[in-house]
């Protein structure tokens, strides 16, 4: 049957390609030119906004307009017409702007800003004039405001960028009208006399998924921001140093579960904090933000997991202070098309910063911080008009103190040292931004005086220098770095690093790299070499490989699974982006890696296959193949030898229906079988999205998982002389649901409530140890325990091995099984009473269930005692109020 399914699937795809075979015919020429604004310092007084336009001021400067289809089809003109006139003086630029629609047709969805609803129109500009970074401003029909940083010429679109602003709309018997006032304050411009912008208008009509642009910019070619218009008659502006000040005040109640037995939980903490963000303009480029003693109230929970592996999982930055303006110190070690665990490896990632105490003391009762206090942190960031970009960022976490209970004796004891973390980014364009050459430093310090403290690193320092060039008009680009970094502390501390999940130097045959009791420093180097045909083509490529050296380490303040490996990978891709047959557009690629070890061991080879399209009524499908041969890994027995492990196949499938639509959603799921039986694992998964009302908008997602391999890592003990790698068949089933509601009362004053209930189960039967990890046949590999060689007493959970069949106990080991059944939840009514300031009121609970019967998943017995487990409640109120002295 899956054999007729891709067979079928195959026949449509190719015929969808013969049908569309003919080749684009280019717009009109005059589409292709660069489009220039010419726009004046306005004389009298500044529009009101208002978003009406009739304001005599509009009088002096003309109209401009003549948009075209982005979005579906580049060779038609925009469906409706939109005209913008641009105007300026020492404070602001000023846009009105007219949008021709149908009054009865048109939407105004409302929400937060940043979520861009409905019909809008949208601003860009590249006041840098480097080609690769802009200012974007939006605001929808319901007056709902958005705003993004653009960096890498398009490639990225922050939205945690939140500048201070104004705009209006209304409607009209045309369609409707947009006025937006954006202070000149910020912008970063040079303080030249005449000046040249990069500018961009877009427009969106939502019921027709159409984008409109004023400049054409091409599918075909590379870049967003290198292909703007222009924006001429800036003359005489004086760059405006920033200084922006954001004060808080936050006081709340966490009440959880007493326990009358500890000292430190009556069930009740008073929570008041006070602290202080700002901005300033260092030079006309530069800009310094910092944060006193931030707070983070408002930030969701991060979903929750069973991790069964061992390495960490990477969860996404949410605090606003480190996502905004992330972008320049985003530097991924390779940032291949691929994917891949090892495409994730990043030199910097901010989660480290205000981490959980690392120390955990052993006591009858502790109340230890949940996560450690960051006193300060500044970024300074800019690019001067010479095309140097520069990023730093600097920031000190407090010293964290346990409060301990021992046999009624209260003591405190130091989890967590007073730390810095620096990170350092400068990068340089040439060439109008087609090279650019570029450099990253980080670095930990802490201030260790505690010698229980000293399995930490004291000193952590890494580095990076990279280089990209396109070349042949863009159609080609060469990129390359080379990392190094180098770690210093006891002998403990590195001796922890050696024998990490990334690096196991403790493997009994590792022949590159040797454990070292005795080191008190750690250095290894890493990088990666691409070259790729860029998007200018159909057909797409891009190939490369890259490294890193047993030693290599960046988790101190990067975020890295594995070094000693050396990955090769080929990417290659074709696709149709513009109408044909039932086709809005469609892609197809496929990927291959190949993996070694720095000692020049094969590990692995892994190909896939992927396709996307979306079809005419806006419905989408797509579908991969991936499949896993055979594979040897230094890291499954944790620390044991190399051993190899069966292959499978992997199959994913996802559809979307139309998204413009009231009721709308979304499924997949994917499907992996483990070769020679080795185990199979499930997934499906759904996303219902209901808009009530143009105000009212909510979503659910279930999801469901199984999870059934036959070597699941149970533990490693002695047995005379020799290590026991302990393995178990899991029967693991989990299921979570996630619930969202939003609600805007106004543009700016919304209600937001998240809630997603996790249950996930795990049974073990079958235990085995490994006998001979790289035998030929898997089954050699491990020895499966009879039943009369384990025994199992609940009373002490514990299971007993009698490996020798004596009738005594060789060894012994914990009940892995594991029922795990949590609730996070957040309500936050968010009020931005006034530009850039804001009242948050918060309302949190989480509960959690935990044992280790893993009996089966029961949704209703699940959810009952989850629920009727005593919660966590924090109510918070947060006030910020933003003032400027300039």
């Amino acid at each position: 049957m899956n054999r007729f399914i891709f067979w079928g699937l195959l026949f449509w795809i190719t015929r969808g390609l013969s049908l569309g075979v003919a080749a684009q015919e280019d717009v009109d020429k005059g589409l292709k030119t660069k489009r220039v604004y010419e726009t004046n310092r306005f004389v009298g007084e500044a529009p009101e906004m208002d978003g009406l336009l009739n304001d005599a001021v509009w009088d002096q400067v003309p109209w401009a307009g003549e948009f075209v289809q982005h979005e579906p089809d580049q060779k038609s003109p925009a469906s409706y017409q939109t005209q913008f006139k641009i105007l300026y003086d020492d404070k602001a630029l000023y846009f009105a702007i007219q949008l021709e629609d149908d009054p009865a047709l048109m939407s105004s969805l409302l929400a937060r800003r940043d979520y861009f609803p409905g019909d809008w129109v949208e601003i860009n500009i590249d006041s840098y004039g480097d080609r690769r970074t802009a200012y974007s401003f939006n605001i929808s029909l319901s007056g709902t405001r958005g705003d993004e940083f653009v960096s890498q010429d398009g490639n990225s679109w922050n939205a945690n960028w939140n500048p201070v602003w104004k705009g209006a709309t209304a409607r009209n018997e045309k369609g409707w009208t947009a006025e937006m006032m954006i202070p000149l304050s910020q912008l970063r411009f040079n303080g030249e006399a005449s000046q040249t912008w990069g500018l961009q208008v877009l427009r969106r009509i939502y019921r027709l998924e159409e984008r409109s642009s004023w400049q054409r910019i091409s599918k075909e070619s590379q870049g967003w921001v290198s292909q703007f218009g222009e924006l001429r008659g800036l003359k005489n502006l004086k760059p405006k140093r920033t200084m922006e000040f954001l004060p808080y005040v936050v006081g709340g109640l966490d009440r959880g579960l007493a326990e009358p037995e500890d000292p430190f939980n009556d069930g009740e903490e008073t929570i008041f904090e006070v602290g202080l963000d700002g901005k300033i303009g260092i030079t006309n480029n530069l800009t310094l933000d910092f944060t006193l003693n931030p707070d983070f109230g408002q930030v969701e929970a991060d979903p929750s997991e069973v991790n069964l592996t061992s390495f960490e999982t990477f969860f996404s930055e949410k605090r606003p202070f480190f996502m905004e303006g992330s972008d320049i110190f985003h530097y991924r070690l390779t940032p291949a098309q691929t994917g891949g665990s090892f495409t994730s490896d990043s030199l910097f990632y901010s989660r480290r910063i205000g981490r959980r105490p690392g120390y955990s003391p052993s006591a009858d009762f502790r109340d230890a911080p949940k996560r450690t206090r960051i006193i300060g942190a500044f970024k300074l960031t800019g690019k001067t008009k010479n095309g140097l970009s520069i990023g730093i960022l600097d920031s000190v976490t407090a010293e964290e103190d346990a409060r301990l209970s021992i046999d009624g004796v209260k003591s405190r004891s130091t989890i967590e040292p007073l730390t810095n973390y620096f990170a350092g980014r400068l990068q340089k364009d040439f060439h109008n931004g087609d090279t650019q050459i570029g450099g990253m430093i980080t670095a930990v310090n802490r201030d260790i005086e505690d010698p229980h403290l000293e399995f930490m690193t004291e000193e952590a320092y890494a580095v990076g220098l990279d280089f990209s060039a396109y070349f042949k008009d863009r159609d080609y680009r060469l990129e390359a770095n080379v990392l190094g970094s180098n770690l210093r502390g006891s002998e403990e501390a590195i001796g922890r690093v050696q024998n990490s999940s990334a690096r196991y130097f403790q493997r009994p045959d590792n022949e590159n790299a040797t454990y070292n009791p005795n080191r008190t420093s750690l250095s290894g180097n890493g990088g990666s070499i691409r070259f790729s045909r860029t998007n200018n083509f159909d057909l797409r490529y891009e190939t490369g490989v890259a490294w890193r050296s047993p030693g290599f380490e960046i988790n101190d303040l990067g975020f890295m699974r594995n070094a000693d490996q050396i990955n090769q990978f080929t990417w290659v891709g074709y696709r149709k982006p513009h109408p044909f047959s039932v086709f809005e557009n469609l892609s197809i690629n496929a990927n291959q890696w190949l993996d070694w070890d720095t000692g020049g061991n094969f590990l692995g080879a892994k190909a896939n296959m992927n396709t996307h399209m979306t079809f005419r009524n806006k419905y989408s499908l797509s579908v991969g193949v991936t499949r896993t041969w055979e594979y040897t890994s230094n890291t499954e027995l944790r620390g044991g030898p190399a051993s190899v492990w069966p292959g499978n196949w992997n199959i994913n499938m996802s559809a979307s229906s139309d998204s413009r639509k009231k009721f709308y959603g979304s499924a997949g799921g994917n499907l992996t079988l483990g070769d020679s039986g080795s185990g199979d694992r499930d997934n499906i998964w759904l996303d219902f999205v209901l808009q009530a009302t143009d105000a009212i908008n909510m979503s659910i997602s279930p999801s469901l998982s199984h999870n059934k391999p036959e070597m699941q890592y149970v533990g490693v003990t002695q047995f005379g002389e020799d290590a026991r790698y302990l393995f178990g068949n899991l029967d693991q089933e989990t299921a979570s649901l996630t619930f969202r509601l939003n609600y805007a009362i106004t543009a700016n004053l919304t209600v937001q409530y998240y809630g997603s209930p996790f249950i996930s189960k795990g049974r073990y039967n079958q235990f085995k140890h490994v006998i001979s990890p790289k035998a030929d046949a898997y089954r050699d590999r491990f020895h499966v325990f009879a039943t009369d060689q384990v025994s199992h007493r609940p009373d002490s959970e514990t299971y007993y091995i009698d490996e020798n069949g004596d009738g005594d106990e060789d060894y012994h080991f914990g009940n892995p099984d594991f029922d795990v059944r949590e609730f996070n939840s957040n309500l936050v009514l968010r009020w931005e009473f006034n530009p850039g300031s804001t009242i948050f009121l918060v309302w949190s609970q989480a509960r959690s269930n935990y044992n280790s019967l893993g009996q089966e998943l029961d949704y209703q017995e699940d959810l009952d005692q989850l629920f009727s487990s005593h919660p966590d409640n924090v109510v918070l109120l947060k006030i910020s109020k933003w003032f400027s002295p300039r």
